[in-house]
């Protein structure tokens, strides 16, 4: 089992979170217990950050930190990261379930939009 000291952590101004996205995490979290969450590698609407039990998905050796919302670790593929020219990622709540396995509160659910490196500009073309 990795500890987090085996993750390559960023720095703070790699990940943002609204303030409605730290309530979700806190309210999730006092529900569930310790979560983590992970930016996935999907293009377009497959991007979604997946909220997880931390126990249920561990990182991998490849996965780099993000950072934190409130006390969940936001990870994301190493080589995925570097693809997307290293971007800074905002996490946010929209409106609708949450897709797959990831935890959400009611009827909501995380997004994220990059912040900055190519895939933010690609998307503002």
């Amino acid at each position: 089992m990795l500890t987090t000291e085996e993750i390559t952590p960023l720095t703070a101004t790699a990940l943002t979170a609204t303030p409605r996205a730290t309530a979700m995490v806190k309210a999730l979290t006092r529900k569930h217990g310790p979560l983590a969450i992970f930016q996935s590698g999907g293009c377009c609407d497959g991007s979604l950050p997946l909220c997880l039990l931390a126990s249920e998905m561990l990182p991998s050796p490849n996965d780099v930190l993000l950072g934190h919302v409130g006390d969940a670790p936001v990870y994301i593929d190493r080589e995925q990261y570097e693809r997307w020219g290293e971007p800074g990622f905002l996490l946010d709540v929209a409106a609708g379930a949450p897709e797959g396995f990831s935890l959400g509160e009611g009827d909501a659910h995380f997004v994220s939009a990059p912040l900055s490196g190519w895939a933010c500009q690609a998307q503002a073309a």
